[in-house]
């Protein structure tokens, strides 16, 4: 089943491209199906390569999706134009009284800040706490997940001397949750971040299972046990190159990044980086939305509470 996405998001001709099904609003609005609620709350600069990349791993799925894009700033990002966000994003005031299916929050390039110096901050405490009463599930990606372990948990991160960057092997921890079904024992999975939680802060919770973790990467994937809330410390969604345009972008602004770990064909950037994640990353989305979303959301939004 497709996606519902406005007809005119640049997305729509990229994943056409792909062969995957997009429908535009219009056409969904005629057809007798009630289908899932998603909100994306973007919080990375590149809006339109964030909603490519979320869009594509949300359509591998029989289920007919419908999305919302969401901002909580009023100012446009540098790297996508106003007429963008002015056309495709709701405002969260606008939809606060909404309910949903699903959520998801992305990461954002803040990882030298404390949390209560983000100038958003107060609304993304807002935003969290909303999510507990307006949404079944919700899916924190990256510094989203560090943001949200701390507000809802008190568990704060801690740098890293130097920033975690590559793809990188994961064990599944709880091979009977719905969340990893189907995965391999030992899978990939790309990091790009600063900011980590020790993995006992997270076993110090009750309310909080370690669902994958990585002996260089720390824990990746950490759940309620009620389903509501889902921990993604990594980039599932990235492409291929993500990892790439940011190791350039960061020696061309005379950062001196290290090389991604585990990436570059033989550690050579003058080689093509090496896409060993895909599968994975579209079977924990395919699995958050028909467990964790599907199989527990009710029929009518407003049972949610």
């Amino acid at each position: 089943m497709p996606i519902c996405i406005p007809g005119e998001l640049p997305a729509q001709d990229v994943l056409s491209e792909e062969n995957i099904f997009v429908m535009e609003s219009n056409r969904a609005v005629n057809q007798d199906i009630r289908p899932l609620q998603v909100g994306i709350l973007n919080l990375m600069p590149n809006k339109i390569e964030t909603e490519v990349q979320l869009l594509r791993l949300l359509s591998n799925t029989p289920l007919q999706i419908s999305v919302d894009l969401i901002r909580i700033d009023t100012e446009a990002p540098k790297n996508t134009p106003k007429a963008h966000m002015d056309a495709f994003y709701h405002q969260f005031e606008d939809v606060v009284n909404k309910k949903y299916d699903g959520l998801i929050v992305t990461g954002a390039p803040l990882a030298m800040l404390d949390y209560e110096q983000v100038k958003y901050w107060d609304k993304m405490q807002v935003v969290m706490d909303w999510a507990r009463r307006h949404v079944q599930s919700t899916l924190f990606l990256c510094w989203a997940a560090h943001a949200a372990v701390y507000h809802y948990f008190g568990l704060n991160r801690f740098l890293r001397e130097s920033k975690l960057s590559g793809v990188y092997a994961h064990q599944v921890k709880q091979e009977h949750d719905e969340l990893l079904r189907g995965f391999d024992p030992i899978f990939n999975a790309p990091h790009s971040r600063f900011g980590e939680v020790a993995l006992d802060d997270y076993d110090s919770q009750p309310e909080l299972d370690i669902l994958a973790s990585s002996e260089q990467a720390g824990a990746y994937i950490v759940a309620s046990k009620d389903k509501r809330m889902v921990f993604v410390t990594g980039h599932p969604e990235y492409d291929s190159d993500t990892l790439a345009q940011e190791y350039y972008r960061d020696l061309k602004a005379g950062i001196k990044p290290e090389l991604p770990d585990n990436y570059f064909l033989n550690d050579d950037p003058a080689q093509p980086p090496v896409m060993s994640w895909r599968s994975h990353g579209s079977l924990l989305f395919t699995n958050w939305l028909n467990y964790y979303v599907y199989q527990i959301t009710p029929y009518n939004l407003s049972d949610i509470a």
